[in-house]
């Protein structure tokens, strides 16, 4: 070690969601130094604040990773953007903002694979730990005393109002919280907006330690390497880019990995940690096997329709798009001020008694997307428990070069059935006589989209990503040869080195995943500290829902 080298106690790679929340309790005690690297820049951009800015700051590359998945027939062999946070925050700072826990079952599975101390009852107190509830909440399920504000949505049309009364007319209650004791039914989305503004990773949990002496943020620094000595993490390399020095900095205690369900697992191989035979092709000599480094992608394939609507709905052009900055600018409820999806639904596409397999998001106006020339409903879905995995992998021992992305949606013959069951779903409930006075056609899937194969051509052509990649490091015993970390999140057969990002997740859950990041950033904490486990709050949640007054099914 050069006299140059800086050393500090834990070394945080990645400040998106995990991250941000990592450095926040390590640095809150004060016997410890901790260096948290992030590859972008501060988050200084106004697209990063207001909340309408999620149109544009996921294309901006500059805060943006602009990935793509590798084509596949299953997806009519098309290449699917997937862009990833790349600031403070990470995708909390470009995201759509919703906050949803999952189904109470998605981390009692994670518990059944042998991961101890994942049980939802395990994972309650920290969902709790993070979010502060601001409204009514049943203080049970909900925190209200953490860093990270959860609003309900301010913004309300009649046209949302409806479909949540046509949903509730064919057997889908309504429900005041489906981060509660139950997640069926339909409702307002929650999200963390607060005043108006977004609120990232990094505005709720590095923004009030500015100034901690103990605490070195390093924005435009690049992991390109975690450093080994034998089977012990040591440190990290890291450089601003292609091109330029490289530095070092060295941890007394831990290396714990953040960056993510795409970029963990590249750090990982190009690193020389992984599949033997990934490793040889990419000519990286091979430091520590560990095969399941990359494998078990999962993500929720999102299908969406397009439906024209009578009159005037919202939008985000000319004069009315004025109106409603000055509307935001005023403190005033405002399309600014919006997640992109303000409705939800949790259902199951056949059996509306059984636990939800998909998950229903509702956009109005033509302001969710501007190639739509004229106000639309812009309802979409996706599976919940998706069965079809596929994996990351480093396209280069060049750490700067995008990794390769195959989410393999829609392989799996099961999932096929989930997308057709899910249109034909769709399409009972926007026939639903509540919603006749705004909608008058359907542009896409299209009149002429009807039998399943045609359904299903439609799905592989036209579906995208929920930008929900997890997986890609997955949490398990030592003896299955998939799992990458232990349920203490260390790297199996190393030493102090943790993950504990998305990657971790066994199976993606049942919801869009930061909610669950932040939770896995909270327990990783505690174990990274030696801290005892928060004690476990059991619960006995009904997630069955009513039958239906109409048949959802066709």
């Amino acid at each position: 070690m050069s006299p140059e080298t800086e050393v500090f106690d834990y070394i945080i790679v990645g400040a998106g969601a995990a991250g941000c929340v990592v450095a926040n309790r390590l640095a809150a005690t004060e016997d410890c130094t901790v260096c948290l690297l992030e590859a972008g820049p501060p988050d200084y951009s106004v697209f990063l604040r207001v909340p309408a800015g999620v149109y544009k700051a996921a294309s901006i590359p500059k805060y943006a990773w602009q990935y793509e998945t590798e084509p596949n027939p299953a997806t009519a062999n098309r290449a699917i953007p997937i862009p990833q946070g790349k600031t403070l925050g990470g995708s909390t700072a470009i995201n759509g903002m919703n906050y949803n826990r999952g189904h109470h079952d998605d981390f009692d599975g994670w518990a059944r694979r042998g991961n101890r101390g994942w049980a939802y009852a395990d994972v309650l107190p920290y969902f709790k730990k993070t979010e502060r509830r601001i409204g009514t909440c049943d203080t049970t399920y909900r925190g209200v005393e953490g860093a990270l504000p959860i609003t309900d949505c301010d913004w309300k049309h009649p046209l949302c109002d409806s479909f949540i009364e046509a949903a509730q007319n064919l057997g889908l209650p309504h429900s005041s919280d489906y981060n509660g004791a139950r997640q069926a039914g339909f409702g307002y989305y929650q999200r963390y907006i607060e005043n108006g503004w977004r609120v990232s990773a990094a505005r709720a949990f590095l923004r009030p330690l500015a100034g901690k002496r103990n605490l070195e943020i390093r924005t435009r620094a690049q992991a390109t390497a975690v450093l080994l000595e034998g089977k012990r993490a040591v440190g990290v390399r890291y450089a601003q880019g292609p091109g330029q020095p490289a530095r070092e900095v060295r941890a007394r205690r831990e290396v714990i990995l953040t960056a993510g369900a795409a970029n963990t697992p590249k750090l990982l191989q190009v690193s020389g940690v992984g599949s033997p035979a990934l490793l040889a092709d990419l000519g990286v000599p091979v430091l520590h096997q560990l095969p399941g480094v990359g494998q078990n992608l999962q993500d929720h394939y999102m299908i969406h329709f397009i439906v024209r609507v009578k009159g005037k709905t919202v939008s985000g052009r000319g004069l009315n798009l004025l109106q409603e900055g000055t509307k935001w600018l005023l403190g005033r409820p405002s399309i600014l001020a919006l997640s992109p999806s303000l409705v939800y639904g949790f259902a199951n596409s056949r059996d509306l008694s059984s636990t939800p397999d998909v998950q229903i998001d509702v956009a109005i106006g033509n302001y969710s997307n501007l190639r739509e020339r004229f106000p639309v409903l812009k309802p979409g879905f996706y599976q919940l428990r998706p069965h079809s995995t596929g994996f990351v992998r480093a396209s280069s021992p060049d750490p700067f070069r995008a990794p390769i992305i195959q989410p393999n949606f829609l392989v799996d013959e099961r999932d096929q059935r989930v997308a057709v069951d899910g249109i034909r779903m769709m399409r009972r409930l926007l026939a639903a006589p509540e919603l006749q006075p705004y909608c008058c056609g359907e542009e896409l899937p299209g009149p002429s989209v009807t039998n399943d194969a045609e359904c299903l051509g439609f799905a592989q052509e036209a579906g995208l990503t929920s930008y929900h990649p997890c997986g890609t490091c997955q949490m398990g015993p030592q003896d299955n040869p998939a799992s990458v970390v232990d349920d203490q999140l260390r790297v199996h057969g190393l030493e102090n080195l943790r993950i504990a990002d998305a990657s971790i997740m066994p199976t993606v859950p049942s919801a869009n995943t930061s909610a669950a990041v932040f939770m896995i950033a909270e327990k990783a904490a505690d174990m990274i500290l030696g801290r005892h486990p928060l004690p476990a709050m059991h619960s006995d949640p009904s997630d069955r829902v009513q039958r239906p007054q109409r048949a959802l099914m066709a």
